[in-house]
């Protein structure tokens, strides 16, 4: 691994500005372009929205789990009330549950200059509670952005989130290829949705015009050697997702230790991806790719999220990420409270 995603990467943003109805690779990755494509927004220009995400530097910072945590994507089981953070400005989504360990720590070494606290997530059982499966099942850490400012927010405002996330040395990962983390969004758009009507025996699904709400994002992939067969471990960032849905493969992974991820919405509709190694501000050359996510443009931010995945096997805990300062920012905001980035 001594590639620079940056050298992989130099250039795209480029080819991708002319505007033109072309398809441009990077690696396997794929950027879903047309004539009506807007130019791709750096995640983190603009103003960041006051009062939404966190830094963890209060060395009160505290989460109440409120156990057991919610799956109700697997038996529909929500089984509330859900987790919170102390602060209000985190809570278990109530798709998957939280992660089995929220807490603050120590900022490793080469984070953010100043930053004392980070968070770290980390579960062992991420499907029902005390009936491991031995599937791999996540678990949701989602902040609180559309039920602070009491509202989403509209594409036209050009939202963007960024994160920092710490990569622990590889021989301390959990032994198993597939994906291991995920930063995410919750968009909404106007689709095609099913709805049930009727009741009982007359109980049937139709389909109508309606809200629909996905969650593309970069998720951490991991091919340990001992299952590959291969001489080495293996990582890379996996987009979610093209046209179609599908995930596809981004860029390799080259170092652990801290990166910074974001990604930002334009107008069009359209998901922009950005990643690199480190902690800087994130710029042009660390542009991936641009989707339309299962064909849909994007039309409302509702907030952003992690997973956390494992297993689910009742023995191997999860990689252990820390993520520290993420940030929401708007680069034409409508009126809410903001704060210029220095």
């Amino acid at each position: 691994m001594t590639t620079s995603l940056k050298q992989i990467l130099t250039g795209v943003s480029h080819w991708y500005r002319c505007g033109a109805a072309v398809a441009v690779f990077v690696g396997t990755a794929t950027i879903a372009t047309d004539s009506s494509a807007q130019r791709p927004v750096v995640p983190g220009v603009g103003s960041e929205i006051v009062g939404v995400a966190d830094d963890f530097e209060d060395p009160e910072w505290g989460y109440v789990p409120r156990d057991p945590k919610s799956t109700e994507d697997i038996d529909e089981n929500q089984r509330g009330p859900m987790g919170r953070s102390t602060n209000g400005r985190w809570y278990e989504g109530i798709k998957r549950g939280h992660p089995d360990i929220v807490k603050r720590v120590a900022t490793p070494a080469g984070g953010l200059p100043g930053s004392e606290g980070a968070l770290l997530l980390r579960s062992k059982f991420t499907g029902i509670p005390g009936r491991p499966s031995g599937t791999m099942h996540q678990d949701d850490f989602v902040a609180n952005v559309q039920y602070r400012l009491k509202r989403r927010i509209d594409i036209s405002e050009v939202p963007s989130v960024t994160t920092r996330v710490f990569l622990p040395p590889v021989d301390s990962w959990e032994n198993r290829s597939g994906p291991h983390f995920g930063f995410r969004l919750a968009l909404e758009t106007t689709a095609m949705v099913d709805k049930e009507i009727g009741i009982g025996i007359f109980k049937h699904t139709r389909q109508e015009m309606g809200n629909e709400v996905y969650w593309p994002g970069l998720f951490v992939e991991f091919e340990s050697k001992s299952q590959s067969g291969k001489p080495n471990d293996f990582a890379y960032l996996r987009v979610r997702g093209n046209q179609r849905g599908g995930d596809f493969r981004g860029p390799q992974i080259t170092t652990t230790g801290w990166w910074t991820m974001g990604m930002s919405v334009t107008p069009d509709g359209m998901v922009h991806y950005y990643a690199s190694p480190g902690v800087d501000d994130l710029t042009e050359e660390d542009y991936i790719t641009s989707q339309y996510p299962y064909s849909y443009r994007a039309e409302r931010f509702r907030t952003f999220f992690y997973n956390v995945c494992s297993a689910d096997d009742g023995q191997r805990w999860s990689t252990t990420f820390i993520v520290d300062d993420p940030k929401v920012f708007l680069l034409r905001p409508k009126g809410q409270r903001i704060a210029t980035r220095p």
